[in-house]
């Protein structure tokens, strides 16, 4: 207020961040290397699928479009974070603000549709392997890369226009290190009933996600278990061990955020859960899907070494 009348809050102050004299430049190198590794190792996994002819079946084009929405989800937060680690003022603009939130969960949205898809792809190979070339044909597998997607960001755009539109006149202090939905509309002068219908929406979008992909991965670890060779049985297994791991590294970390609804934790542990999903759950996941898979080493060893990729045709 201000002699009476309300002021428009025209930027945002974070206040999840250390200053510098507590150890804030301490901060900024890690979280630099981690965003360098994550570009990096997501980059040579997009790469090394698109260079390696042998790569180039649906379950690595899901993968490397993965990798590609993984590098571009964490820029969208973390040169900010590192802006604001090294700033005596942690500002953002109102604009910048929505722009940061709707690419941050369209990225997000994205990948967790991704991430069904790739189990349902998953589910084919394995429970119908003899139909499986028929079903995931190159035209579908273009079609569900595109459809998540155009889902994950036009999905967010009705609400991302709604929350422009509302009135932020008091104060302009976000306590997370990123703009998110719940800190933001905390600050807005509504009615804050609006809020929990934004979580019940959310929250109900990451279930069904979820249950999509634990119900498919329920499904082929069970067909697995009944295949009678051991071979066969733990070669199928090692094509999903890092998909399910992937898959529960990403919602585990959403659902602490996202399906809290009324609870509420203490400045560090918030802090703490939202560095999980926006840069450890990244971190982790060129690792695994390069480490777990014997293929994917093998075309990065090529990649490094800019060895072109021979396709002896067998006689």
């Amino acid at each position: 207020m201000e002699n009476g009348s309300l002021s428009t809050v025209t930027e945002f102050i974070f206040v999840g961040f250390p200053q510098l004299y507590d150890g804030g430049l301490l901060y900024f190198f890690p979280l630099l290397f981690i965003y360098t590794f994550i570009v990096i190792g997501n980059l040579m996994i997009f790469f090394a699928v698109r260079m390696d002819i042998r790569l180039h079946n649906p379950m690595y084009n899901f993968i490397s479009l993965f990798s590609f929405l993984e590098m571009w989800y964490t820029t969208a937060t973390i040169p900010k974070m590192l802006s604001n680690l090294i700033s005596d003022q942690k500002t953002i603009s109102f604009i910048g603000c929505l722009l940061q939130m709707y690419f941050f969960h369209s990225l997000g949205n994205t990948e967790g549709v991704l991430l069904t898809v790739m189990a349902i792809d998953r589910y084919v190979a394995i429970c119908s392997p003899l139909h499986y070339p028929t079903i995931m044909t190159p035209r579908l597998c273009v079609q569900l890369s595109a459809g998540s997607c155009i889902f994950g960001f036009f999905i967010l755009l009705p609400e991302i226009v709604w929350i422009s539109t509302l009135p932020f006149c008091g104060p302009n202090k976000i306590h997370q290190i990123f703009c998110d939905f719940s800190p933001l509309l905390n600050l807005a002068c509504t009615d804050a009933s609006v809020i929990l219908v934004q979580d019940v929406i959310h929250a109900l979008a990451i279930l069904t996600k979820a249950l999509i992909i634990s119900l498919s991965y329920i499904r082929i670890i069970i067909v697995i278990f009944n295949i009678p060779s051991a071979e066969g049985s733990k070669k199928a297994f090692s094509t999903c061990t890092a998909h399910i791991a992937v898959f529960l590294l990403f919602f585990v970390s959403v659902g602490l955020m996202y399906l809290r609804f009324s609870a509420t934790y203490t400045p560090f542990w918030d802090t703490t859960i939202a560095l999980t999903f926006s840069v450890l759950a990244p971190l982790f996941n060129p690792i695994i899907y390069s480490l777990r898979n014997k293929d994917m080493k093998e075309a990065i060893k090529k990649l490094l070494c800019f060895q072109k990729v021979i396709n002896i045709p067998e006689r």
